[in-house]
Order: structure tokens, then C-alpha cells, then sequence
């Protein structure tokens, strides 16, 4: 999977949702979707950056693809409700949901943790994946063949010490994506749902994480994409409920 070589035609015709589109992983996910032939949602909070990726996408000549502006420590259900009629407006379906926008937060002991960054963590980690999920699985079921990819962490499936809210929110993420795994696991869906840890890469959150880290130790977003192109195409069919890892294991 992490040596898998994508089809140019891949994901020809379909339409995907990058959430966290702007930068890092999510802006690489959105290039190597479109490189592939599909019509690109970009979600993201920061509308400069999403015209960013929007200008690339379309000066390589790849399908033109949507910009949708939304801080998800703010929206609303009628946000994500309004969103998903939209979508179904001008697309009728759609084919895939990559889940990857998060907040890092505090690195702190618990003892010590800042309620409101708490909950602010958990709500655009945990609650708004559960919010977009709910508005698009409608969407999603009008597909052949959608599939829905929750990014996880490492330490939300073995939690270390001063990684509060983090570890939490990628606990309940990695929760979801069973529980919708689960729901979802019988000959009337078409949805796989998966969920996939990236590892440590080069991205802004991981400065965050570890500044006293040199980041040329870590791979680039753009190497990573073979395993989130292999779980959003139709070559990933019948990988479904799995814990994913987008790097080998040391």
C-alpha cells in the first residue's frame, strides 16, 4: 500500500472532500486527487490559501475544483446541512471524504490543561468530523463506490503523556471511524471507512509538536499520498474498518 503506484485515471470523473485543504497533508491530498482526475471540494478556514491550491490544481490542467470556506470551531449543524445541499445542487453525489483538518492545541499536563483550549481541541477534532460525516453520508450512499478516510495519530490509539485534548479528539476520530465502519458493513453500502495515521511528516502541526526537531527528518506530505490515493481509489474496494498506517512502523 505505501509502495502503491495510483492509475493516472483513478479517480477520473469522481468528486472528493479534502477538509484541511490549505496546507500540509491536506493540500498535497487535494494536488495528488486532482492529479488523478477527480473534482476537488477544498474545505478550509483560510480562503488564501485555498485560491492557493485552487490556482495550482487548475494551471496543471487538472479538473476545475470547489472552494468551500469553513472554520469549523464556529460552524453550525445547519452550516454542514446547507453544505451538503449545495453540494448535492451541483454534483449530485459524492465519491469521497477525506477528514483532515485538526487543531493541535496544548502540550500540557492534564492537571494544567486550559478548559476552553479543551474544548475547542474536541470540537473541531472530534465533533466536526461527526457533523460533516452526518450531513454527507446521504451524499456518499449516491455513489458506486465512496470511501471515507479519518485521519488519525499516533497517539490516539496509544496515548503519551502531555498530549491532552490531541490524544483525546484522535481517540473519539478513531471511534467514529468504527462506529461508522460498523453501521456501514452490509451489502446495502457502498462507504468503506477507514481510518489512517500519517506518521510524523514535515507539516506546520509538527513544528508545533516538536520545535526542537529538525523537519528535514521527516517525509515530505507529497510522499505519502500513495496510501491516501490507494484508500480514496476504486483499487482500495473491501478495505473497510481498518486502522491504517501511511508510514512502516519503526
Amino acid at each position: 500500500m505505501q509502495d502503491y503506484q495510483a492509475p493516472a485515471d483513478l479517480l477520473k470523473d469522481r468528486i472528493v472532500m479534502v477538509t484541511g485543504a490549505g496546507s500540509g497533508i491536506g493540500r498535497a491530498a487535494a494536488k495528488a486527487y486532482a492529479a488523478h482526475g477527480a473534482t476537488v471540494i477544498l474545505v478550509g478556514r483560510t480562503v488564501s490559501r485555498l485560491e492557493e491550491v485552487y490556482d495550482e490544481i487548475e494551471a496543471a490542467g487538472h479538473p476545475k475544483p470547489a472552494i468551500v470556506p469553513m472554520n469549523f470551531e464556529g460552524a453550525a449543524v445547519k452550516d454542514y446541512e446547507e453544505l451538503a445541499m449545495t453540494l448535492e445542487d451541483n454534483f449530485g453525489r459524492l465519491d469521497g471524504l477525506l477528514h483532515n483538518a485538526g487543531i493541535l492545541g496544548a502540550r500540557s499536563p492534564v492537571e494544567l490543561y486550559d478548559p476552553e483550549t479543551w474544548n475547542k481541541v474536541m470540537h473541531v477534532n472530534a465533533t466536526a468530523p461527526f457533523l460533516l460525516s452526518r450531513a454527507m453520508i446521504p451524499l456518499l450512499r449516491k455513489s458506486d463506490d465512496a470511501s471515507m478516510i479519518f485521519t488519525s495519530s499516533g497517539v490516539g490509539r496509544q496515548a503519551r503523556a502531555y498530549w491532552g485534548a490531541y490524544a483525546v479528539s484522535k481517540f473519539a476520530v478513531e471511534g467514529l471511524a468504527q462506529l461508522l465502519a460498523d453501521e456501514l458493513d452490509d451489502e446495502r453500502h457502498n462507504i468503506r471507512v477507514n481510518s489512517l495515521n500519517p506518521g510524523a511528516t514535515r507539516t506546520g502541526m509538527r513544528v508545533l509538536a516538536y520545535p526542537a526537531e529538525d523537519p528535514k527528518k521527516n517525509p515530505d506530505p507529497e510522499q505519502l499520498m500513495p496510501v491516501y490515493l490507494y484508500l480514496m481509489g476504486r483499487d482500495s474496494k473491501g478495505v473497510h474498518g481498518q486502522q491504517i498506517d501511511a508510514q512502516p512502523k519503526k
